[in-house]
């Protein structure tokens, strides 16, 4: 059989765990009441926590947010999705989809077909579509790039392919004088 204390006194510990620290000095808006006073006949006439208290932690952890990541992993393949709200996505499988995300991860293997507006590309595997990439695109040696792609700035490692409508956006985001290449970062570019 078993005891109540050492029952609640676990499950103070583990809830313990995942409550938010407060510094020392401080105490907290309402004192959390524990297992023996719960027990009592006294704390069912005891109030409630303060309403206000809640809203100052959901702002706190609006505050803490941590990058929001995806990633498409070695074996997945998506299709027909539309992906946004997305800091980073990384892509080691196959994805078709519009992306509209800070960053984009191409690994060597992965695969992207689509539609995509992103700060920050680096591709070592293959892109199909429409590129747009606000701050900098890097297409590493293994890297393909083909389709309507636009850019702010650009670094193409020797080996890489870049083909299709290629032009540079200026300061406002328009795009400059595009025209229809096909290169490779080893040779020279056909027009």
């Amino acid at each position: 059989m078993l005891q109540r204390d050492s029952l609640f006194r676990r499950r103070e510990e583990q809830d313990s765990l995942f409550r938010r620290r407060e510094p020392e000095g401080k105490s907290p808006a309402a004192a959390p009441v524990t297992a023996a006073a719960a027990l009592t006949p006294s704390a069912a006439a005891a109030p409630a926590t303060p309403a206000s208290a809640a809203p100052t932690t959901d702002a706190a952890r609006g505050d803490e947010r941590k990058e929001a990541k995806l990633i498409v992993g070695p074996d997945i393949k998506m299709k027909g999705v539309e992906v946004s709200d997305c800091d980073t996505l990384v892509v080691e499988g196959r994805i078709e989809a519009t992306l509209d995300a800070r960053v984009l991860q191409i690994a060597s293997n992965g695969v992207f077909q689509g539609t995509v507006a992103v700060d920050v590309a680096e591709i070592h595997g293959a892109l199909e579509g429409e590129l747009t990439v606000r701050k900098q695109l890097v297409v590493h040696a293994t890297g393909r790039v083909s389709g309507k792609i636009r850019y702010a700035k650009i670094k193409v490692e020797e080996g890489a392919e870049i083909s299709g409508e290629i032009g540079m956006l200026d300061k406002a985001g328009s795009v400059q004088a595009a025209r229809p290449v096909r290169a490779t970062a080893s040779g020279g570019a056909q027009s």
